[in-house]
């Protein structure tokens, strides 16, 4: 499989009274064909501001893409005109937010909702995208499909809204799907079946997916890769069983550490930690390591000079990490000076 995305050097500024709001700095990665991304990471740490940038939803002022490029299926998504990156989304690549109450028209029925991007973006008869709009109905396990394409979005449940919501953004069979923080507002129990709709659908489908949430227990459960952000950055990047195991970064460590366990012994470790100070104001230009302030082993380094994204020593070779200091090794020199 080859590269379908390849995000370089993106810079996405907002020019406001307070001052420039740094929300995205100098973000890179590659996204393979049919993979899976998991961007994880606090409110604030730019892992919406980033996909949207690249869509270009983004409002302009005050928002400014002030580098940067996203080449999807080899084109530069920054450069394209309004049309042509209004052909993208929708078509090649689709969405799916968080609230479909607020992303679903409120007065128009599902089925209009349903077939409007069908008849745009695949040229379909009035005849052939009701047909199609049926069967994505179906797809997404909505039962009654036909009769249900004229009810409007109040009269369907939050979780059967999502699954409208998924029934849309791959109505084109896009190459690319964007889910940002799809299950955050469900219970844990439609929030499940939403995750297994949608690694069924990308198996029938063969679509890539980035899905951002804030939940580590949502990406176990369904990306290949992980990318944790903080301060507009990437912090660590890799195989989420590898990131998992062998975290390197001290940001992803609190992260974990702030999840409750059951696979200790006796089915509890005891109080849950958490990561001690607040998010960085993005207003301030970023230096150093963002993370740095909070991070109970950061090094004089870290507060001076940013680290670069690289491969992890001895470790998997898709393992990246943005870090002055060996992790394992601060750990392990804690645990000692505790004991003694």
């Amino acid at each position: 499989m080859g590269a379908l995305l390849e995000v370089k050097n993106l810079v996405t500024q907002f020019h406001t009274q307070e001052g420039v709001v740094h929300a995205v700095n100098d973000v890179s990665y590659t996204l393979q064909e049919g993979e899976t991304l998991g961007v994880v990471g606090e409110s604030g740490s730019g892992k919406s501001v980033h996909v949207l940038s690249m869509l270009g939803l983004i409002p302009m002022p005050p928002g400014k893409i002030a580098n940067g490029e996203v080449l999807f299926d080899g084109r530069d998504l920054v450069t394209l005109s309004d049309r042509e990156i209004r052909q993208v989304r929708g078509g090649e690549i689709g969405m799916i937010f968080q609230d479909p109450m607020t992303s679903l028209n409120p007065v128009l029925t599902i089925g209009t909702q349903i077939t409007e991007a069908l008849k745009i973006h695949l040229h379909m008869s009035e005849t052939e995208a009701t047909n199609r709009a049926v069967e994505l109905l179906d797809m997404v396990g909505i039962p009654d499909a036909r009769r249900r394409l004229r009810d409007y979005p109040h009269q369907f449940s939050g979780g059967m809204r999502q699954r409208v919501m998924i029934a849309i953004g791959i109505s084109c069979n896009p190459k690319l799907l964007i889910a940002d923080e799809p299950t955050t507002a469900l219970d844990v129990t439609i929030q499940a079946q939403i995750i297994e709709l949608v690694k069924d659908l990308k198996k029938q489908i063969g679509m890539a997916i980035i899905w951002i949430t804030h939940d580590l227990g949502v990406v176990a459960g369904i990306a290949d890769t992980i990318q944790v952000m903080y301060g507009g950055r990437i912090l660590e990047r890799g195989p989420v069983e590898e990131v998992f195991k062998d975290t390197r970064n001290a940001y992803t460590l609190g992260l974990l550490n702030s999840l409750p366990r059951l696979d200790t012994k006796g089915g509890a470790r005891g109080r849950l930690q958490q990561i001690v100070g607040s998010p960085p104001d993005m207003i301030i230009e970023p230096k150093g390591d963002p993370f740095a302030p909070r991070n109970p082993y950061a090094t004089p380094r870290c507060f001076e000079e940013t680290p670069p994204l690289r491969h992890v020593d001895g470790g998997h070779p898709d393992h990246l990490v943005a870090a002055w200091y060996d992790l394992r090794e601060a750990v392990k020199q804690q645990s000692v000076e505790e004991a003694v």
